[in-house]
C-alpha cells in the first residue's frame, strides 16, 4: 500500500510586514524587548499604548528608519540583511533598504511637506525624483490622491495657506502617490484640533474600506476599533496583549489593558 500524500491546502499569503523577536535599544535603554508583528496584505494593525511604550519606535523599525539590534524584518517574504551585532548592526544592502521603504510610504505626526513648494509639487517630488517617473503621469496621479482626500481645490497653494488637518490630508496623498505596499502612520491626528482630526481620520476609514495594508500608531481607541482587524497593545516594550478589536476593547484581557484603556475613555 503506498502512502497517500496529505493536502496541504492553500498557502497562506505571504506578509507585507514581519516582524520576529525584535528588540530595540538607545545605548542602555531597551525600548523594545522581543516584539511579532504580521501585517497581512489589506489589513490594518493598530499599535496602542501609553507614551514610551515603544509604538512609534516599532513602526520607525518596520520602515528601516531606526537600526534595530536584534530579531528578523521580512518585507513581503524578504528578509532584510544586517551587518554587525548589537549596538553596532546595520543593513548590509543599502539598495535593499531603499527599495523596501519606497514600498513603505510612512505619514508622520508633523506634515514635513516643503514650505516653498505647492501642494501638487510636495505630492509630485518623491515619485518623480526618488522613481524616476514621468512627471507628466506623476501629475495626473497626485491630482487624484488630492481629490480622493478632499483637497482637490488645493493644488495650488503652499502648506502655509492650508490648516493643519489639510495639510495632513496633503501628507497622506504624497504617500499613496508613491503607491506604495503598504502606509505607515505615526500619531496621524496628535497634532490635530478636535474637529480637524476628524477631516483625517474620515480620509483614513476611506483608506481602510478600500483593504490597503495600514500600519496605524494612534491615541484615538475609537479610530483603531472602527479601522483595524487586529490591535496590539505595547507595554514597556513587550506586547502585553493583541486581538481583534472587538476583543480588545470590549473584553480586554489584562489588568493593564484595562487600565490603559480606563485612562483614555
Amino acid at each position: 500500500m503506498t502512502a497517500q500524500t496529505r493536502d496541504p491546502g492553500p498557502a497562506r499569503p505571504v506578509p507585507v510586514i514581519e516582524i520576529r523577536n525584535l528588540h530595540k535599544s538607545y545605548g542602555n535603554l531597551e525600548v523594545l524587548k522581543g516584539v511579532d508583528m504580521v501585517a497581512p496584505k489589506g489589513h490594518v494593525v493598530s499599535l496602542i499604548g501609553s507614551s514610551g511604550s515603544g509604538k512609534s519606535t516599532l513602526l520607525r523599525c518596520a520602515n528601516l528608519l531606526e537600526d534595530s539590534q536584534d530579531g528578523e524584518i521580512l518585507f513581503e517574504g524578504e528578509a532584510v540583511r544586517w551587518r554587525g551585532e548589537g549596538l553596532a548592526r546595520h543593513p548590509a544592502d543599502k539598495a535593499q533598504v531603499i527599495r523596501i521603504r519606497t514600498n513603505l510610504s510612512m505619514v508622520f505626526q508633523q506634515f514635513n511637506l516643503w514650505s516653498h513648494m505647492t501642494i501638487l509639487q510636495n505630492v509630485m517630488e518623491a515619485p518623480v525624483t526618488v522613481l524616476g517617473r514621468p512627471r507628466a503621469e506623476v501629475e495626473e496621479a497626485a491630482r487624484r490622491y488630492l481629490a480622493k482626500v478632499g483637497i482637490g481645490d488645493k493644488c495650488d497653494a503652499y502648506p502655509a495657506q492650508l490648516s493643519g488637518g489639510q495639510q495632513q490630508r496633503a501628507a497622506i496623498a504624497r504617500a499613496l502617490c508613491m503607491e506604495p505596499r503598504a502606509l505607515l502612520f505615526d500619531e496621524p491626528t496628535s497634532a490635530l484640533d478636535p474637529e480637524l482630526e476628524q477631516e483625517v481620520v474620515r480620509v483614513i476609514k476611506a483608506l481602510a474600506e478600500e483593504g490597503r495594508t495600514m500600519l496605524l500608531v494612534t491615541h484615538d481607541m475609537r479610530m483603531a476599533a472602527d479601522v483595524s482587524d487586529h490591535v496590539i497593545f505595547l507595554h514597556q516594550g513587550r506586547i502585553e496583549e493583541e486581538g481583534p478589536p472587538d476583543r480588545l476593547f470590549g473584553a480586554p484581557q489584562t489588568d493593564r489593558l484595562r487600565q490603559f484603556l480606563s485612562a483614555t475613555a
